[in-house]
């Protein structure tokens, strides 16, 4: 995934995950530094900014804070209104995009997510539900540079449950937010993550099995047929498929509307 010569940007979010995967790196001797997206939403952004913050002094570690509304024009909730579609739509958008560019912008050459286990087999359970054959090459512990504008993406928890980095994070007594975002009730990753669950529990490595078995036996089927064009965004610079890129497209949206 990386080397302990590169620089690694880590994705904190405040809660267990993000925050156990940079403790990891930390002891394990990689050179980090944080970036903590701050979406804007109530006061939940703001008790998880500072967990992140808290965390970043105690272990003497650099943390970049980017604000959603400085860079789009307004925060998730105002975003949300304006687009109507699920929060969680323009909010992943829009920490793809600027994970990616501040990683660029500082140097870095791969970027690191706390997702674990139960978040990858829930994602390529909705994909393979609705087969978006799109997303299913994209599902992948580690994505290489595809274009000099593109860092690598990697998710070092992956094979570990969501149980076993709260217990990590437990006993190593990190303090993270336990409050779940308040616009997740109602998204179908947690139905997805319920359901799967459900099936863990009847059959104990049903998500193991089911990531693992795609990664090893189908990835490569749907990522031979992938021949997707990656050109820069005629406005801001990005990489997109288009003219002009998602991100812009939705800073034009807030911005006629608000």
């Amino acid at each position: 995934m990386f080397t302990r010569e590169e620089l690694v940007l880590v994705a904190v979010s405040g809660g267990k995950d993000s925050l156990a995967l940079w403790e990891v790196l930390i002891e394990e001797g990689y050179r980090t530094t944080g970036l903590y997206l701050d979406l804007g939403i109530f006061d939940y952004s703001i008790e998880s900014k500072a967990r992140c913050e808290r965390f970043a002094a105690a272990h003497g570690v650099p943390l970049i804070i980017t604000a959603v509304a400085d860079e789009i024009g307004a925060p998730v909730p105002i975003i949300k209104n304006v687009t109507r579609r699920p929060p969680c739509s323009g909010c992943g958008l829009s920490k793809r995009y600027l994970m990616n560019r501040v990683a660029l912008e500082h140097g870095f050459p791969v970027v690191a997510t706390g997702h674990n286990l139960d978040d990858e087999a829930a994602t390529l359970f909705g994909s393979v539900m609705h087969w978006q054959t799109d997303a299913l090459p994209r599902q992948s512990p580690a994505l290489a540079a595809t274009h000099p504008k593109l860092v690598r993406r990697v998710k070092p928890l992956y094979r570990l449950s969501e149980r076993e980095t709260a217990a990590y994070a437990f006993l190593r007594r990190i303090d993270y937010i336990v409050e779940e975002c308040p616009f997740a009730a109602g998204a179908t990753s947690i139905a997805h993550k319920e359901i799967l669950s459900r099936m863990e529990e009847a059959s104990p490595g049903a998500k193991h099995n089911f990531l693992f078995g795609f990664l090893d036996r189908a990835r490569a089927a749907f990522e031979r047929v992938e021949t997707v064009a990656l050109q820069e965004c005629a406005r801001c610079g990005q990489v997109t498929t288009g003219t002009v890129c998602a991100f812009c497209k939705l800073a034009d949206q807030v911005k006629r509307a608000t």
